[in-house]
């Protein structure tokens, strides 16, 4: 309202207010129910604005747009904590679902196998953890600037190990030997996991509100196997192993090896024996997308974790001299506020290639456009010191993971045309850039980030991997302080309490944390049943209800070789309805059809006393992957079993949505079920016809549930 109009009868604003909308009553003769359309005054406002909040129906809002004083009005909107978004984005809320009825994951142990930890964060302060469970047998391992006494009730473990580093390097200096971080990767990725409640995080004036890990009351034990000197795969399985014998719930692995089989796989060998203590493990699907066949962490008995994007953007407002304004992608670190400078539209620069080109045009912010990297323009860019850029790009490569060490923001092509008109057509072209900008609800989202690798798993191709997507780009979590977060021109390094950072590295410890979630919630259910919850109630579509897009790509619909069975919905992951449960025999099924010798098997059971009487390729999964030749009628069948973990009668209909190309049929149709607990099995026949086929088809199948309640998809893929 217009503080100014108030008439002097009224001795306060919030009388003059709550006369106004009195006035919207007496003024309506007509409404009919006119006790639904009473304005009602919520808050009076004088400092942050002049005005009010008020319940009113439209037609007493077009009412009041007619009052003396009147300026403008909005609806009122759900206002959500920024910081770490990703868990609003994935629905996580203190009323229902996960959170409350895992009680946030109290007393579940994770353990990261990760580069250390910082453990002074704020993330792994231990207000409001309880005493630490009574089986824990883990250990604060004291080391260089790391004593006991910095473990406390969030940290109750912090390991190192490095004796294959030191074996392998002659005359190396281990330069932080203790679990202390010295890279960022360790405290980011335990802090999503299970980091505690912080209040006030952001990254330089970025995603600002109030940080917690997806599982704020679950303990951390940190295994320090990754270092700046260089890493093993001895350390690995030597942090794995301990991890195990200490007692943790949940193992999170952001790392992984590429063209390794599983036999000879580290992490795949400490995975299954892990599995057979009932510990989870989840692992990330790698950062060398997005061909296929990428992927490494391939593991059948492990959880597999694609990366995607979020519903957030962080940016600078482009402000044109004759009034345009644009949001544009930034993250410049600094508070920097560039108004009314010249914006340089020149033909010759516009490469933004030569660094001594561009400091010809300091005191400016030039448009750069061009078939060039924009990684690369904006080095050059950063060398000629020039006063800012705007890069006209839809790379979202860059979007995901470059740092802006210059003023600079990207801009769409589409919206980039109209800064080139009116640069063009204006003799003194102007632009105003205002950075820290960060909005959220932006859609599409999520979509498949570029880098995240994808399937088939090489190691094993008859499993279909990823198993799902987790948000990992612009992930905002704690970080060292004596670690860079961010650069500014060539000399200027900046620290930071949290950093944003984007990979399938900060994807797994968001499952990482579901994963703990189910735990606590169900801590009868084996590692399979809680993969197979996270898997068959994930969403394949994204904020617009549309199907996932894949920003490796071209923005097309994602197949699951990209983001497996959709986005983790933990809400829904907590009352799957049906699980896909599976054993240590039923993976040694699966080792048997591999043509493994008998050694290479029980390198990975680590035990010559199994049986192969069983062999099958055909796992208990909750997916299906199969592999045609393009020349041959061709039919494959899959053995499924299913156990209710829903409501005790109830009844499952199969809906198929059939890959291109391709005919399936289920048998039998439906699964009827009379109590909680009993299994039922059926048979899905995948067959496609000899005509030639695209390199891959997807669809799925679905068993629906009579009433509505659960729907329990599985992806299919033909390859």
């Amino acid at each position: 309202m217009d503080k100014s109009i108030m008439p002097k009868a009224f001795a306060s604003h919030q009388d003059w207010y709550a006369a106004t909308l009195s006035s919207l009553m007496d003024a309506d003769t007509t409404t009919s129910n006119a006790a639904n359309s009473v304005p009602k005054l919520l808050y009076s406002y004088e400092n942050a604005i002049h005005g009010f909040s008020a319940v009113l129906s439209l037609d007493k809002l077009h009412m009041l747009q007619t009052s003396p004083g009147f300026v403008s009005a909005y609806p009122d909107r759900i206002v959500k904590v920024d910081t770490t978004h990703t868990l609003e984005f994935l629905s996580l809320n203190n009323v229902t679902g996960l959170w409350p009825a895992s009680h946030y994951g109290d007393n579940v142990i994770v353990g990261v196998i990760d580069s250390g930890i910082w453990p002074e964060s704020e993330s792994f302060k231990d207000d409001g953890m309880g005493e630490i469970p009574a089986r824990w047998k883990g250990a604060c391992e004291p080391g260089v600037k790391f004593d006991s006494s910095m473990c406390n009730r969030k940290i109750i473990g912090a390991r190192y190990f490095n004796k294959g580093l030191i074996a392998n390097s002659s005359n190396i200096t281990i330069s932080m030997n203790s679990t202390r971080d010295t890279e960022g990767h360790g405290t980011h990725t335990s802090s999503t996991a299970a980091g505690n409640y912080v209040e006030g995080a952001s990254f330089f004036g970025y995603a600002v509100g109030t940080a917690r890990g997806v599982a704020p009351r679950a303990r951390v034990a940190m295994y320090k196997v990754l270092w700046e000197e260089g890493a093993y795969t001895s350390d690995i399985l030597a942090g794995m192993d301990q991890a195990i014998s200490d007692g943790v719930d949940v193992i999170s692995i952001s790392m992984g090896l590429n063209g390794v089989s599983l036999y000879e796989d580290p992490i795949a060998i400490a995975s299954f024996a892990a599995m057979e203590k009932g510990v989870f493990v989840s692992s990330s699907a790698g950062n060398d997308g997005p061909h296929l066949k990428t992927l490494h962490n391939g593991t059948p008995w492990a959880l597999t974790v694609a990366a995607g994007t979020i519903d957030r953007q962080f940016a600078g407002t482009v402000t044109l001299g004759n009034g345009l304004t644009f949001v544009c992608y930034s993250l410049f670190p600094e508070n920097a506020l560039l108004v009314s400078m010249p914006l340089i539209y020149n033909e010759t620069l516009m490469a933004c290639n030569s660094s001594v080109l561009l400091s010809e045009n300091k005191y400016g912010v030039v448009i750069c456009k061009g078939n060039g990297s924009v990684f690369s323009q904006m080095y050059q860019i950063t060398l000629s010191k020039v006063s800012g850029a705007i890069f006209i790009s839809n790379d979202s490569f860059f979007r995901d993971v470059a740092d802006f060490s210059a003023p600079g923001v990207m801009i769409n092509p589409s919206d980039g045309l109209a800064v080139i008109k009116y640069a063009k057509s204006n003799p003194n072209p102007t632009v105003s850039i205002q950075f820290q900008q960060t909005f959220v609800g932006t859609s599409p989202a999520p979509a498949v980030a570029v880098y995240t690798s994808r399937g088939p798993s090489p190691s094993c191709p008859g499993i279909m991997k990823p198993d799902l997507m987790a948000p990992g780009s612009r992930v905002l979590a704690a970080w060292p302080p004596n670690v860079p977060a961010a650069s500014v021109g060539t000399g200027l390094v900046m620290s930071s309490d949290f950093n944003i950072i984007s990979g399938t590295s900060m994807a797994c410890p968001h499952a990482s944390g579901v994963a703990a979630l189910l735990r606590a919630a169900h801590p009868d259910w084996s590692p399979a049943a809680i993969r197979s919850a996270m898997m068959t109630t994930a969403n394949p579509l994204d904020n617009t209800f549309n199907p996932i897009l894949d920003n490796g790509s071209h923005l097309e619909p994602a197949t699951p070789l990209a983001m497996g069975a959709g986005q983790v919905d933990p809400n829904k992951a907590l009352d799957p309805g049906l699980i896909y449960d599976a054993g240590s025999q039923d993976y040694i099924n699966l080792l048997c059809s591999m043509n493994y010798t008998g050694k290479q098997i029980m390198s990975i059971t680590r035990s010559s006393n199994y049986s192969c009487l069983d062999s099958s390729p055909d796992l208990n999964y909750p997916s299906f992957i199969a592999f045609f030749s393009n020349k041959s009628l061709s039919i494959q069948e899959f053995r499924r079993t299913v156990t209710n973990v829903g409501d005790a009668a109830s009844t499952y209909t199969a809906q198929v949505t059939l890959p291109k190309g391709i005919s399936v049929s289920v048998t039998p149709e439906t699964l009827v079920f009379k109590e909680k607990f009993e299994k039922q099995s059926y048979v899905i026949s995948i067959k496609h016809s000899t005509q030639e086929k695209t390199e891959v088809s997807y669809g799925s199948l679905s068993w629906v549930h009579e009433g509505g309640k659960y729907t329990v998809r599985s992806p299919i893929v033909v390859v």
